[in-house]
């Protein structure tokens, strides 16, 4: 899912930002434009039989309408973010080459763990209940604690967002225990209602009998209040999205840490969409007792899907800055750490016509790192999952096989 924070109309001179849409022309023709060689391509893909572990799908109008659909959320992104001009990308590159230096010195760009510290247990939570439509829910909320490492790169411009200090859950909890399965959420979620719709967690808390928590990551939802306009995770803005993954790891980490201060002995287990699924790759590589981590349309690479999205030329000056920041982006990519969650409890699905999160370029690379887990594949693009009732049956047996649920639910 894609998420914008910001106005689509922006005063340039503010924020250092070129609108992207002088050619409305443009961004009408391109989606069918884009969407149309996808679907030629297919069939030639088709024809040959394919290759490679990627599932050749037969070309159809309802496949076609669905890469049509997510090339017509990314014109909406480009439109919403557009990039800002090249003066504003020589501070980000300045920020970059410093962060590289830093990183390095630390031995973090060889070993990425050590980057992510373990969080402590949250000592000022505060849960209330409430109740809508005759169901009954709890909202959890407590100070992150998150900060950035002392003279590290964007720290104190991260730190002035005072929307992010507090962490903020959902929760369907059972009055006796139960295991736990943590929702983590994609861009332009963070809301109630959505998460709560998109994950299906009325469903797993009461026909799977599961404890359902579902956290706000950094950015989003009520922690997004009070953001500059342009400031967005994931966004252009290398530093703020590398410290708005290790806010969100760090206090997913808690989280869990809480958890199992309330229940020592609870099977937990993750559960995410897109942006999530790039985060939960990460938990479930830094976590030592997970029961199972379902990755759902996950991005590998934050830099790598950032740089194709943009459309930048080779002699865009701003190109310059993918090429600069890609040791932090390996850095910061669960491809670089070894998952520690059993390989009975690793799951991924992906859309084989998802054009945002690509799967060749993305989902097949994670698959591979996690050695090859259980993987579904569904007819349809990034924004069709929710549509899918295979991703659904997928996500249930998951659960199941890993043993986080009773066989006989």
């Amino acid at each position: 899912m894609l998420d914008s924070n910001e106005s689509i109309h922006q005063n340039p001179a503010i924020t250092g930002r070129k609108p992207s849409n002088a050619n409305p022309l443009a961004n009408i023709v391109a989606p069918f434009t884009k969407a149309g060689g996808y679907y030629a391509r297919s069939w030639g893909e088709y024809l040959d039989g394919g290759s490679g572990e990627l599932p050749v799908a037969r070309p159809t109008l309802s496949l076609a309408s669905h890469a049509l659909r997510d090339e017509i959320v990314l014109v909406g992104l480009r439109l919403r973010r557009p990039l800002s001009d090249t003066t504003v990308y020589d501070q980000i590159n300045k920020e970059v080459l410093k962060a590289i230096d830093f990183y390095s010195k630390r031995g973090w760009l060889a070993r990425p763990e050590g980057y992510f510290a373990a969080p402590s247990v949250p000592t000022d939570v505060n849960i209330r209940s409430y109740k809508s439509r005759g169901r009954s829910h709890e909202r959890m909320s407590f100070e992150s604690g998150y900060k950035p490492y002392a003279r590290e790169p964007g720290r104190e411009r991260w730190l002035s967002y005072t929307g992010n200090h507090r962490e903020y859950a959902m929760m369907l909890r059972h009055r006796e225990p139960r295991p736990w399965l943590v929702c983590v959420h994609g861009t332009e979620m963070g809301r109630a209602n959505l998460d709560l719709a998109l994950f299906r967690a009325w469903h797993l808390h009461q026909n799977f009998g599961l404890n359902v928590v579902l956290p706000v990551l950094p950015m989003h939802g009520p922690r997004a209040k009070g953001l500059p306009k342009g400031a967005v995770f994931p966004g252009e803005d290398v530093m703020d999205d590398v410290h708005a993954t290790a806010q969100a790891v760090w206090d997913i980490r808690r989280v869990l840490a809480w958890i199992r201060s309330q229940q020592p002995d609870a099977r937990i287990g993750l559960n995410s969409i897109s942006l999530g699924g790039y985060i939960a790759a990460l938990v479930a590589s830094l976590d030592e007792d997970l029961t199972c981590a379902i990755l759902g349309v996950p991005p590998a690479n934050l830099v790598s899907i950032l740089g194709r999205h943009a459309g930048l030329s080779v002699d865009d000056p701003r190109f310059r800055t993918l090429e600069l920041a890609e040791p932090i982006g390996e850095m910061i990519s669960p491809l670089s750490l070894q998952p520690k969650v059993a390989p009975e409890g690793r799951f991924i699905y992906a859309g084989v016509a998802d054009r945002i999160v690509h799967p060749r370029e993305q989902v097949l690379g994670l698959w591979e790192h996690w050695g090859r887990p259980n993987i579904g594949w569904y007819r349809g693009g990034h924004t069709g999952f929710f549509q899918a009732r295979p991703v659904q049956q997928f996500v249930d047996a998951a659960l199941v096989q890993s043993g986080l649920v009773d066989s006989g639910v």
